[in-house]
């Protein structure tokens, strides 16, 4: 038995070496090749370290020590470590921590679990920095990674062109076309970079641009499909929408199938940089804009406060939220709008709908965000849009 043990951790020690560069060429590398965008893993960075999650096989070190955003070496040896089998990864780790042997043992021996996902945008945004960190170092393993994720992702979409949160396992709401945390926005903006062979794409081979080129274009079909017509009204996007029927769907019981302006907001910004766009992507987007602008709400704001920490099952919460009434406060959207009535919606962990903020429950109130000034950044962005590609009227001087 200790010959077995001795045996299988020298083989862990080689998995990990081989994962590993030369320190001293790393060192190099990294100073050399400057600083890659790391904005997309902190969605799950921020689970990791401050929501508990039962399903991680690692949790974070006292400290929490990080690599700096410059060391793109050992932050793509971390991606690399944490793909999983079938080319995807898991949701919630920091992929610039620093961890220890044990910590990368216990992620090596995860790899055939397949809690694969795009959600808090994981997958997309792996693939996207590997791209990048081969094109400027050109090794090998990092290409290799990223073909495997964007094959992934491929086999993940469904016939309708959607994809769903989770992948391959689709229990549940799981198996929903997914808006939520970037999901569709997320892959559907990597592959529109392959489309246009950004730089960092150029190693691609024509037999995947045109595997990608298809599925994006599918992608685009079932995004103008799930825009929510609510009586005659083309409004914007759910969370979730049903992969059979398309129509909006109930996600975590806290949230429920409606007009969802916060992913909405993000998902029309990739629209309109869509170049030479259709009549199809326009209208969408026309009809976007109006929405926004008619569901905007004035003289509110979010107030906060520091209350005494309070521990929850998932988290800890050291503040409260409440509505504040300022007539010069800046327009200001629900993240839920009723569907039928239009109007902002709230919910209990229970399933129980509210209509104001108040009756929400401290756990969710302050640790959910329900409220978000996302449609401005549409709405500031919508004049030069118009201007160069709109034909027809500008629906925000009606």
């Amino acid at each position: 038995m200790k010959i077995f043990r001795i045996m299988q951790a020298l083989s862990h020690l080689v998995i990990v070496a081989a994962l590993l560069p030369n320190v001293n060429s790393a060192q190099k590398i990294n100073g050399r090749k400057g600083i890659l965008d790391v904005k997309p893993f902190e969605n799950s960075a921020h689970h990791w370290y401050d929501i508990w999650a039962p399903d991680n096989v690692i949790e974070p070190l006292k400290g929490k020590p990080r690599f700096n955003t410059n060391d793109i070496i050992h932050i793509a040896d971390n991606i690399i470590l944490f793909q999983k089998e079938n080319g995807g990864w898991p949701k919630n780790y920091d992929m610039l921590a620093k961890l220890t042997e044990d910590q990368k043992f216990k992620v090596i021996n995860s790899k055939k679990i397949l809690n694969t996902t795009f959600d808090n945008w994981t997958t997309h945004s792996h693939v996207e920095y590997l791209a990048k960190v081969f094109t400027k170092t050109k090794i090998e393993k990092y290409k290799d990674a990223c073909l495997k994720g964007i094959d992934f992702i491929l086999s993940a979409q469904y016939p309708n062109g959607g994809w769903p949160q989770f992948f391959p396992d689709t229990s549940g709401y799981a198996k929903h076309i997914t808006f939520n945390d970037g999901v569709m926005t997320g892959i559907m903006e990597l592959l529109y970079g392959i489309v246009l062979k950004k730089k960092h794409f150029s190693f691609l081979d024509t037999r995947v641009h045109e595997k990608v080129k298809t599925a994006f274009d599918k992608g685009m079909e079932c995004i103008l499909k799930c825009q929510i017509n609510d009586n005659g009204i083309l409004t914007a996007w759910g969370q979730q929408h049903d992969n059979i029927t398309l129509k909006p769907q109930w996600a975590r019981t806290y949230e429920p199938p409606s007009i969802c302006n916060l992913e909405s907001a993000k998902l029309v910004i990739f629209l309109m940089k869509i170049a030479n766009p259709s009549k199809e992507i326009r209208n969408a987007i026309q009809n976007c804009i109006k929405w926004f602008k008619d569901s905007e709400i004035k003289g509110i704001k979010i107030g906060i406060k520091k209350i005494k920490p309070v521990k929850y099952q998932y988290s800890t919460l050291k503040t409260d939220k409440f509505i504040v009434k300022d007539p010069k406060a800046l327009p200001i959207w629900a993240r839920y709008y009723e569907l039928g009535t239009h109007k902002p919606l709230f919910c209990n962990r229970d399933g129980k709908v509210v209509y104001s903020y108040a009756e929400v429950l401290h756990e969710r109130r302050a640790g959910y965000g329900w409220y978000t000034y996302d449609p401005q950044e549409v709405l500031d962005f919508y004049p030069s849009w118009h201007k160069k590609w709109a034909r027809g009227e500008n629906v925000l001087k009606k």
